[in-house]
This record gives C-alpha cells, structure tokens and sequence, in this order.
C-alpha cells in the first residue's frame, strides 16, 4: 500500500525531506481522509477493521516520532489524523453504498427492459 508508505515517510523523516504541499495540518487531514477512504473502498465489509487500523496507525506514528529529537509527538496530532481517517473511511462507506445501490438499479432496470422483451 504505497499511501500507507508515504505516510510512514512522511511522519518519521526529518522535517527537512518531508514533502510539503500545504499547510501541515491539511497534509495530515488530507492523507488520513485518503487512508481511511482507500481502506473502506478496498475492504467494504471490514469496517471495524479498517477503523481500527487508521486509528492504531495514527496513534504509533505519532509516538515513534519521539525517535527523532527534530520532531515531536503531540495527542492532539494523532487525534486529528485518526479523525480525519474515520471522515475518510465514511466517505468511502457512502461511495461504496452509492456504487452497489447503482448496480442494484441497474441490473433492476435491465432485467424490467428483458422481461418486456
């Protein structure tokens, strides 16, 4: 999972390599919301699972940066990436149902258009 990757990158190199495309805090949001949706997008009926996971990673991330005497581990960034991992994993819940409730339309609207055949 190459986004997991980046992530890990991300959070323990040193502050000087870590990619920068925005403010920090919506980098963090922006990569946990990505996480979580690929997560419920791969493994729709692993929810719990996938909640789990976004929240474990936040939270071990967070503290292995206390490795690094250039970076600092703080709960209110975990809180936040764990958060934005479960907004992440909601969204791809709801794409995930939209999806399968437009499959069901449309194997719904094709058997209508062969039994009027």
């Amino acid at each position: 999972m190459a986004l997991l990757a980046i992530i890990v990158f991300s959070t323990l190199s040193p502050i000087q390599m870590r990619p920068h495309l925005a403010d920090a805090n919506a980098e963090r949001g922006l990569a946990y919301v990505l996480l979580g949706l690929a997560l419920a997008v791969g493994f729709p009926n692993r929810l719990y699972q996938a909640l789990i996971c976004v929240v474990v990673v936040a939270g071990v991330l967070e503290l292995l940066q206390i490795i690094d005497p250039g970076r600092h581990a703080r709960l209110l960034d975990a809180v936040v990436k764990a958060l934005a991992g479960v907004i992440g994993i909601g969204l791809g819940q709801l794409l995930v149902k939209a999806v399968n409730q437009r499959e069901k339309t449309g194997r719904s609207a094709d058997r209508k258009r062969h039994g009027a055949e």
